[in-house]
């Protein structure tokens, strides 16, 4: 009841940054990496230069302070009793360990939100949320801990410079917040296809003098983006990770009767093919090849149909589309609910419906103002 009420006064009250993601209904990690991905082609395809730090925080649910956390709900317009009930809340919590039936001392615990709980995630938003609301000459996104930090523009210097301003002030953020950088997980990229650029970058840099790495992939939110954006890397990963699954199971599979075949792949196997896919498919189709691979491997699996087996005659046998019907199918989902105006606001607006340019013989129909295509995207 506490968290329904808290995260419905904070929505209706707009306390929440767009840009803040993390523990939030309608929002995701496909839906906050669909943003940040539309942002960097737009600039690619624009031929600008665009830079981005993928800033990750030490512990950061175990650093939040009770007193600012107090304060931040304070200026938000909870009233007395709701602030004396977080106070009590957070009060004389203690934490100890047990290890083969015996049990540690206790040990107070003054700082951080309960993890695993319904309400920590959404008061761990709430703290980190002013981080959103100033980024500078650059944009930010965060979701929960994980926060991307970017920029672009014309000239590789005043982008370069620009981020390290936003980054510096978003640095004395996290310090008024009592939360710690953690620099050697702290990561630069420059998105870049076919630019030209110096050899050695200008670094980015803590406000403890640390220069922070450049690299060329990093895994944000589950996808794997790479400096080119041919995700490669994460078509890749995705493929190891299915077949190193699908060999289990076929090593295993005169254990399983033909209804837990069919359940283990559409538990184990598919979400893996499913998630992330509308971000990712833009790669060159040589790339998106593999994973029908895999895909038909699994329903052999499931049906134990001879490896001659046409695969559209698999397709029949489980009663599955095609891996590419399939992404289709949650692309278009993407663009109904946009229609729908059930999407977020940031991604919404990336849709415009045409105005038609003569009449049509049924209001059902809707024309959609299709951007010019770049097809090098997804090259290698």
């Amino acid at each position: 009841m506490v968290f329904t009420g808290s995260a419905s006064y904070m929505v209706f009250t707009g306390t929440f940054s767009a840009m803040q993601s993390g523990f939030r209904a309608g929002h995701g990690c496909t839906s906050s990496t669909l943003k940040v991905l539309n942002d960097i082609i737009t600039a690619i395809d624009e031929r600008q230069y665009c830079a981005a730090v993928f800033i990750d925080l030490a512990k950061a649910f175990d650093s939040v302070n009770h007193h600012i956390l107090i304060g931040r709900l304070n200026s938000l317009g909870f009233s007395n009793d709701c602030l004396a009930w977080f106070t009590n809340y957070f009060s004389d919590r203690v934490q100890c360990v047990k290890s083969e039936g015996l049990l540690s001392g206790s040990l107070a615990v003054s700082i951080g939100v309960p993890q695993g709980s319904i309400l920590g995630a959404t008061l761990f938003s709430v703290y980190i949320n002013d981080v959103a609301l100033a980024a500078g000459d650059s944009l930010i996104h965060l979701y929960a801990d994980d926060a991307i930090l970017y920029t672009y523009g014309s000239s590789l210097d005043t982008v370069l410079t620009n981020l390290q301003t936003s980054f510096n002030a978003r640095q004395l953020s996290f310090r008024g917040h009592q939360l710690l950088l953690n620099a050697s997980k702290t990561k630069c990229m420059l998105f870049n296809r076919s630019l030209p650029t110096p050899a050695r970058l200008s670094s980015i840099t803590t406000l403890d003098g640390s220069d922070l790495e450049y690299v060329d992939n990093y895994k944000y939110l589950g996808v794997w983006l790479d400096c080119k954006l041919s995700f490669q890397t994460h078509i890749k990963h995705l493929q190891s990770k299915i077949k190193s699954r699908i060999g289990f199971l076929f090593r295993n599979k005169a254990s399983f009767t033909h209804a837990a075949k069919h359940s283990l792949v559409k538990l184990i196997i598919l979400p893996i093919l499913d998630f992330g896919d509308v971000i990712y498919k833009i790669a060159s189709n040589t790339l998106l090849r593999l994973h029908p691979i895999c895909y038909h491997s699994a329903i052999h699996f499931v049906t134990t149909a001879p490896y001659t087996t046409h695969y559209c005659g698999l397709y029949a046998l489980v009663g599955w589309p095609s891996l590419h019907i399939r992404r289709q199918t949650h692309w278009l989902q993407v663009i109904y609910k946009f229609l729908l105006g059930k999407s977020l606001p940031y991604l919404s607006s990336l849709v415009t419906i045409a105005a038609p340019t003569r009449s049509t013989c049924s209001s059902r129909y809707i024309s959609l103002v299709t951007p010019k295509a770049n097809s090098s995207f997804g090259r290698l």
